[in-house]
């Protein structure tokens, strides 16, 4: 007899991973999927090697924030032409990685309205000076890479995918320099720039294209008179929504149409939203907020993020456009990835007072932490930059360089998929539109989660571990309990069902 209780014992001590009182203990039903500096890529994991160092992540689906938008990436020119020139196999193996059943999912895209630093070249759909009626109108342009290209996508996402579509600026001879760089929208042009995204509208949906919503301007505080670019202040992009812009869209019948805000750097969220939704008038014709991530490698915001949500709570706040940029992408080295190698613009040229926000950072943990971030805080929409580049980080007519998730030589045709094509998947993929996040605590800071209950009733809930060791997560919801291990320098989905 003491021989039985004795085995017993033992095997209840070694056992990690059920519990020995199954009558007050239930077992949830999960999944576990890791990428990691050792190798793993969205990688299912089966079994667990213990690991000393535990945490605690509580799940509370009865805490509810806000109703996920959708995630993904940015259908540039650049990226488009790099597709079109690459052989049918990688082209298709690369939209099927992105929006196949089988890949990421991307739920939520951006596209540019004229041309953009990740353009080919300058051009302008309204090239014909003073063309007030926009009778030249022509999306001729798009319609060699980025319509053909989106196309493509369409056809390999089963649950479609929504677009956000921004200008860099409106055509030079409707501003104040008539340049492409700078400057302002001179004021006769006022309501010839807001029928211009109508017909941009309605000339997509010719083509078999929903556009879901538009910014007013890419970074309206400009970009250092680098490419394309039009300047507005909180107040001035106000007025030409709620005088010009709104009620153009509404005339059209295209007023289901999303208008979003600001598009730039959250540092400054807080001045753009006081003046975006001071007024009936304005909140009428505003359905949210845009925003970037280049303020801060590191820094998420979450206190203006916090006020954005605060004084504008039934609003979007979507994070449109993020990448590892001011690099030539590394090309087949995935440690680089995961390495405290990358630099930004502010490395080099941010002033002397802000240069604590642009240390070196880890590509990898840089996208986690933020998405993580920004979901924590109210964001419904997460938007990555370029899908594709080449190995020099272009095209780009400014030489702009920069880095995508998927890397591509045309030339040779060969195609590399970087970790943060998996890092992008791991939330796109298992976090779908229409999840509403839930309530999470953590018993330790060094561990970053956040989770979100999916319109399919499955719990999907993202780890993410910077450190050098593994760490054993014991993840308890409604009374059940579930004990897996992370690796170390790892990001994990977990789905519960």
């Amino acid at each position: 007899m003491k021989y039985i209780l004795y085995n017993i014992l033992i095997i209840c001590l070694l056992n990690t991973f059920t519990s020995c009182d199954n009558d007050k203990k239930k077992i949830m039903n999960i999944k576990v999927f890791e990428t990691s500096a050792s190798g793993n890529k969205l990688t299912l994991l089966e079994e667990f090697q213990p690991s000393e160092n535990s945490v605690e992540i509580s799940l509370n689906p009865e805490n509810t924030f806000q109703e996920i938008t959708g995630i993904g990436g940015s259908f540039t020119e650049a990226s488009c032409y790099l597709l079109n020139k690459l052989g049918e196999a990688n082209r298709d193996s690369i939209l099927e990685a992105y929006f196949g059943e089988s890949g990421a999912k991307y739920s939520l895209t951006r596209t540019h309205i004229n041309s953009c630093d990740f353009s080919l070249s300058n051009y302008s759909y309204a090239p014909v000076s003073d063309d007030i009626a926009l009778d030249s109108f022509s999306i001729a342009n798009d319609k060699d890479d980025i319509i053909p290209i989106i196309k493509a996508a369409q056809s390999k996402s089963k649950d479609g995918f929504k677009i956000i579509s921004s200008p860099w600026t409106a055509p030079p001879w409707m501003k104040d320099n008539n340049s492409w760089v700078g400057g302002k929208l001179l004021p006769k042009y006022n309501d010839t720039w807001a029928l211009f995204f109508s017909k941009y509208i309605s000339a997509y949906s010719k083509e078999g294209i929903d556009i879901w919503g538009v910014t007013v301007e890419n970074e309206p505080l400009g970009n250092g008179n680098n490419w394309e670019s039009m300047h507005y202040t909180p107040e001035e992009m106000t007025a030409f929504v709620q005088n010009h812009l709104g009620p153009m869209l509404a005339q059209n019948n295209q007023s289901t149409i999303k208008i979003l805000g600001y598009d730039q750097n959250r540092e400054h969220l807080k001045e753009w939203v006081d003046a975006m939704f001071t007024t009936n008038a304005s909140k009428n014709y505003f359905d949210g907020t845009a925003i970037h991530w280049y303020a801060s490698t590191f820094e998420v915001f979450p206190d203006e993020l916090q006020y954005a949500h605060q004084n504008a709570p039934d609003k979007h706040l979507i994070q449109t456009e993020a990448c590892v940029d001011a690099e030539v992408p590394k090309w087949k080295d995935d440690d680089w990835y995961w390495s405290k190698e990358a630099t930004d613009w502010g490395w080099d040229w941010a002033p002397a007072e802000e240069k604590k926000m642009h240390p070196k950072y880890v590509p990898v943990y840089r996208y986690a932490r933020d998405i993580i971030g920004c979901l924590n805080n109210w964001v419904d929409g997460w938007v990555d930059w370029n899908m594709v580049l080449d190995k020099q980080g272009g095209p780009n007519w400014f030489k702009n360089w920069c880095v995508a998730p998927v890397i591509v030589d045309p030339e040779n045709d060969e195609v590399y998929f970087t970790p943060l094509y998996y890092t992008m998947a791991h939330f796109s993929r298992y976090i779908r539109p229409g999840a509403i996040r839930i309530g999470l605590t953590i018993t330790d800071d060094e561990i970053l989660a956040t989770a979100v209950k999916n319109p399919d009733g499955t719990i999907a809930v993202v780890v993410l571990n910077q450190g050098n060791k593994s760490r054993q997560i014991h993840l308890k919801l409604n009374g059940e309990d579930a004990s897996i291990v992370i690796s170390k320098q790892a990001l994990q989905t977990i789905i519960i069902t």
